[in-house]
Parts: structure tokens; C-alpha cells; sequence
């Protein structure tokens, strides 16, 4: 599955813009993604570092308009935590030698509507 399938849309609500000083972002995503290929597919489109994937699925509201009744289709949500203060991190190779991750993270994103 492409990232830009498992992403649908970002979800902007009182509640989701109270934990964008967390960095917790709360997105619509397909319902047969997984919580790694959801972080996979923020880390790849907004180039930011995962640490963790809330997901819940939520149930479709009963409408009715005159005398028909119906329902909304179910859906699943998803809350993203990431690191707000990436740094470097060093890790030993296999000679000894201390090496560096040298991939830049953003520390928010831009792109989304609440931020």
C-alpha cells in the first residue's frame, strides 16, 4: 500500500488541536493499515520521527433524512505521537568506531491544518 493511501486526511478538532503541543496528530487512515505502516507512511511523507501509533476504529453514526434511515460508514483513526526535540543518535559499528544517524527530522508539521 502507497503512503498516500494510507493517509486519508487529517482529522482538526478542538480535541486533536490540544495535543499538537504533545505532538500528537490525529489523522483518518485506511482501515486495513497497520500501526507500522501507518508510521511508516508519516515518516515518509511529512519527514518527521515516529515514536508512537494510537489506533482506534470508530463506528458509523445512524442519520435519517425524512423517513429513510441509514448509517455512516465505520472508520479508523489514528493518533500519531513524534519527537518534537529530535537529536543525533550514535550507535557502535561493528570495528568499534562511534557512528552518527545523519537523517534530518522536522520537529512539527507544517502541512497540517491545525498547526
Amino acid at each position: 500500500m502507497l503512503a498516500e493511501e494510507i493517509i486519508i486526511k487529517p482529522i482538526v478538532t478542538e480535541k486533536s488541536n490540544d495535543g499538537l503541543q504533545e505532538g500528537k496528530y490525529t489523522f483518518k487512515v485506511n482501515p486495513k493499515a497497520t500501526k507500522v505502516e501507518i508510521a511508516q507512511a508519516v515518516e515518509k511523507l511529512f519527514n518527521v520521527k515516529v515514536l508512537k501509533v494510537s489506533t482506534m476504529h470508530v463506528n458509523g453514526k445512524s442519520k435519517r433524512v425524512g423517513y429513510h434511515v441509514g448509517k455512516t460508514s465505520d472508520w479508523k483513526k489514528a493518533i500519531v505521537k513524534i519527537d518534537t526535540n529530535p537529536q543525533e543518535s550514535t550507535y557502535l559499528t561493528k570495528g568499534g568506531k562511534e557512528e552518527k544517524t545523519s537523517k534530518k527530522y522536522k520537529d512539527s508539521i507544517e502541512e497540517f491544518m491545525g498547526a
